[in-house]
């Protein structure tokens, strides 16, 4: 059974985009503290992305996770497919 490389592109980015950084940047606005750690280390390798508590900080982030997100799943359904008898 071969993967949908368009599904799994669309749900890398929702996942990557909308619930690791989209969901934690919120709740980091809401609550200092959380996952201050982990939007730091995005802040190194997302460039534009500064983790400094803004709206407009969450959505660089939130676009940069989803681009990320979906190139991740393009290519794991890419050498998913390559693998697979046909």
């Amino acid at each position: 059974m071969r993967l949908s490389a368009k599904a799994l592109a669309i749900t890398g980015a929702v996942l990557w985009g909308g619930y690791a950084m989209g969901l934690t940047g919120v709740m980091n606005l809401l609550w200092p503290p959380y996952g201050e750690h982990f939007l730091l280390t995005m802040s190194s390798v997302y460039p534009g992305y500064h983790a400094t508590r803004t709206i407009g900080d969450l959505l660089v982030g939130m676009t940069y996770g989803a681009l990320d997100g979906a190139v991740f799943g393009l290519l794991m359904a890419w050498i998913y497919n390559r693998f697979v008898p046909q």
